[in-house]
């Protein structure tokens, strides 16, 4: 798998003031980027997972309400959910 690095550069005193904010800056840039990337629709939930290595999708749905960014969640994601909980015996069959 090709990996690209992003390099930014930030003045002392914007650096310095993030620093003062946010425990991990990397981090948060990183996250700032995935959710940007997200909510304009280049990213998706599971694409947020692998880049931020987060284990579930539980995880991108905080991050994201975190933001206040609403879920992309279509019909088609419901009949994929309610299906998958038919086959668990979660839901009845129809």
């Amino acid at each position: 798998m090709d990996i690209m690095r992003v390099t930014i550069q930030l003045p002392d005193d914007i650096s310095a003031a993030l620093e003062e904010q946010w425990d991990d800056v990397p981090r948060r840039s990183l996250e700032a980027i995935a959710v940007e990337a997200y909510r304009s629709g280049a990213l998706t939930e599971s694409q947020i997972r692998r880049l931020l290595g987060l284990e579930s999708r539980f995880q991108v749905h905080a991050l994201l309400k975190q933001h206040n960014v609403p879920l992309q969640y279509t019909v088609a994601d419901l009949e994929d959910d309610l299906k998958a909980q038919r086959e668990l015996g979660i839901l009845p069959s129809r």
